[in-house]
């Protein structure tokens, strides 16, 4: 085997391992086991372990930029297939390299940020932002949120591209479908000024708003249903007086004689004639 085709082996072994174990469990002793050459020849090579997982980690990381950066460099293309060529473009790269895929999404103990999968991401995403700042100004939207949105597409792209590595049930064409059935029927129509429909503070407040109105219409029909309630019976107890009243007059009435005619007073003694 000639230094290079070596170099290419141990290459291969060393992200093999670092994939399924992670870069602190894989030792130079394994790499060189399954090599099947002593640790000298890692050294050699690469220095160490630290050595061979840069190599590893910048192989990864400059196909990964290529293809996504590939994607997104066609700017005069329609911006729904702007999306479904860089859903396409990660996940074909995680279908065709998933061990490499592994090495980048699993921490990294490199000291240098620009080697890291989350440099990646931001360059990905800022590209994203220039394309979305463009389309924004054509649909007369705040560009200020480009940047978020931009983050919010790339992120929602590579964790559901993580969990399909994990859980490849779906077809690659079908995942991505569905990657941009949410972010373009999504991004089709933003509204200018979106708030929280339910939980907002704004929606909270309108909730209790509506809480307290009905609670005083609640209170309001109560005091109706009260006083009319204290009509009916004053209503009952006028009645009753009126009844009342009316049966002593007839009892008065009864007792008193119908016949009003003069008769002699029982204490004159004088008969009408005496007094003629």
């Amino acid at each position: 085997m000639t230094s290079y085709q070596r170099r290419e082996q141990l290459i291969e072994i060393g992200r093999a391992l670092f994939a399924s174990k992670g870069f602190e469990a894989v030792s130079v002793e394994e790499i060189a086991a399954s090599a099947k050459v002593s640790k000298p020849i890692v050294y050699e090579h690469f220095g160490g372990k630290e050595g061979l997982y840069a190599v590893v980690v910048d192989r990864e990381m400059r196909a990964l930029t290529d293809a996504l950066i590939g994607s997104l460099s066609d700017t005069d293309a329609h911006p729904r297939q702007i999306v479904e060529r860089a859903a396409l473009a990660l996940l074909t790269y995680i279908e065709e390299n998933p061990e490499g895929f592994q090495v980048l999404v699993r921490d990294s103990p490199s000291t240098d940020p620009t080697g890291s999968f989350s440099s990646l991401l931001g360059d990905v995403s800022s590209k994203v932002e220039q394309i979305l700042v463009e389309w924004f100004k054509r649909q007369h939207l705040p560009v200020k949120s480009a940047p978020y949105y931009a983050q919010m597409l790339v992120g929602m792209t590579v964790f559901t591209g993580q969990y399909w590595a994990d859980r490849p049930k779906l077809g690659k064409e079908q995942l991505a479908a569905l990657i941009v059935n949410l972010a373009w029927h999504g991004l089709s129509r933003l509204e200018a000024k979106p708030e929280l429909r339910y939980e907002g503070t704004k929606a909270k407040r309108a909730r209790e708003a509506a809480e307290k109105a009905e609670q005083k219409a609640e209170q309001k029909a109560k005091r109706d249903r009260d006083d009319g309630e204290e009509q009916r019976n004053s209503s009952a107890a006028g009645a009753d007086t009126d009844a009342t009243d009316s049966d002593a007059a007839d009892a008065t009435a009864e007792s008193t004689p119908a016949d009003h005619t003069n008769h002699a007073n029982p204490s004159n003694p004088k008969s009408p004639e005496d007094a003629a």
